[in-house]
């Protein structure tokens, strides 16, 4: 039910380990944090990780006449959360199923949550332009899709399955809000000094060379691997990760509010 949705905004990449799932659940807070109702929707069936990212493994998912009630953070339901994790016996539990009924998965999320009145819907998708994505292309037709978030890491090999990720949004008429470039230099926890242990300016080349809106850079921290359930922009709020996700929430926000 996504008539009730203000502003809906897929996360893409084409590569699988660049962080997109905790890109999505630190955006999802940081909008949660700047006064906004917001919705997760993890439709990443075979690697679902957003219950665990926010603390809510042990959380169940429950039905009302209208459909399926989102799991909430919060006694206030500023954030909600819908994942195939939260119907999975556990975390080692394996999603095998073929196409059509990965399919048919996919548009139940997209159809029959109850988000109630939210401002944003953030997607978390799998990484590739496989059966999900396709799916969720064709239920959002009906709806105003604001654009997709582009995550990637900037070595060489991710940049380039990104690019395809790019070509697909531009052939499925889906804008590109902008490119972020993740794991962007390794953060010392004792001198605060970051080492491009992965090279650097991957993602921000990309954007140059297809005409995307770069959004920023996220280096790895390791205290930023500890805020299960926690907003970086709260926790760790002189931190550069809590600086870049402020800026490119603010990005997001100028780019869906014109």
């Amino acid at each position: 039910m996504l008539d009730t949705v203000k502003h809906i905004i897929l996360i893409l990449s084409g590569k699988g380990g660049v962080g997109k799932s905790t890109v999505s659940t630190q955006l999802a807070l940081t909008l949660q944090e700047n006064g906004f109702k917001v919705g997760l929707l993890d439709i990443d069936l075979c690697g679902p990780s957003v219950p665990y990212l926010l603390n809510l493994e042990d959380k169940d998912v429950h039905q009302c006449p209208e459909g399926w009630v989102p799991v909430y953070t919060d006694s206030d339901k500023k954030l909600a959360v819908m994942s195939i994790g939260f119907l999975l016996n556990s975390r080692n539990s394996a999603v095998v199923w073929r196409g059509p009924k990965k399919t048919a998965m996919v548009k139940q999320f997209l159809t029959d949550v109850c988000w109630g009145e939210i401002d944003y819907l953030i997607i978390d998708t799998p990484p590739g332009t496989s059966d999900e994505h396709i799916t969720v292309m064709e239920n959002l037709k009906a709806v105003k899709c604001d654009g997709a978030v582009i995550v990637t890491s900037p070595q060489e090999v991710a940049i380039e399955d990104v690019r395809k990720e790019i070509t697909f949004c531009k052939k499925t008429g889906i804008p590109i809000i902008g490119i972020i470039e993740n794991l962007s230099g390794f953060v010392c926890p004792t001198c605060a000094e970051c080492t491009n242990i992965f090279s650097t300016g991957g993602g921000k080349a990309l954007a140059e060379i297809t005409k995307v809106p770069f959004l920023g850079t996220l280096p790895i921290d390791p205290k930023f691997g500890l805020l299960l359930g926690k907003a970086c922009v709260k926790e760790l709020p002189d931190s550069e990760s809590a600086k870049s996700f402020n800026n490119i929430v603010k990005e997001i926000i100028a780019k869906t509010t014109v």
